[in-house]
């Protein structure tokens, strides 16, 4: 599939996910980031964004819990372009009911090329990554040019 570029702006819009039993991880990690999170827009699954508002007394922009509907709806943002990076914490050994949903999540990231941390040194490196405060180009997929190929031998 070809592609095309997309920005990502000098202030992100950061997305912040956590498994319940990992959630204390990504409020320690968010708390300890607290200054350089300030610099960007931060958007959260249910729970866990109230817990890190709470922590941080910083606005999150808050969607509804993840296994209600809310990974789905940052996924939506991601298709969307308003999701620049995804910092979700899973847990690798415990199995989630909403499975499908957290798949469906990662595997829009990576279809939207946005960048990913997984675990706290990951999400370490990604923070203070000069690029988190430049704009950046990145290559997306050039699905307008898809759909109008695929139409267009329909005519």
């Amino acid at each position: 599939m070809d592609t095309k570029l997309a920005p990502l702006h000098k202030n992100k819009n950061i997305a912040l996910v956590a498994h319940d039993n990992m959630k204390p991880v990504l409020t320690d990690w968010a708390l300890k980031n607290r200054d350089l999170l300030a610099n960007h827009a931060l958007y959260a699954t249910g729970t866990t964004g109230f817990t890190i508002e709470k922590a941080l007394n910083m606005k999150i922009h808050k969607f509804i819990s993840g296994p209600l509907g809310g990974d789905q709806q940052i996924g939506a943002k991601i298709s969307e372009g308003d999701i620049d990076v995804l910092i979700f914490f899973w847990d690798p050994f415990e199995p989630m009911p909403h499975d499908p949903d957290v798949k469906a999540l990662l595997r829009l990231a990576a279809a939207w090329n946005i960048p990913i941390a997984s675990n706290p040194a990951s999400a370490d490196f990604l923070i203070t990554s000069p690029l988190i405060g430049e704009s950046y180009e990145r290559a997306i997929p050039d699905y307008e040019r898809y759909i109008n190929e695929r139409t267009s031998s329909l005519k």
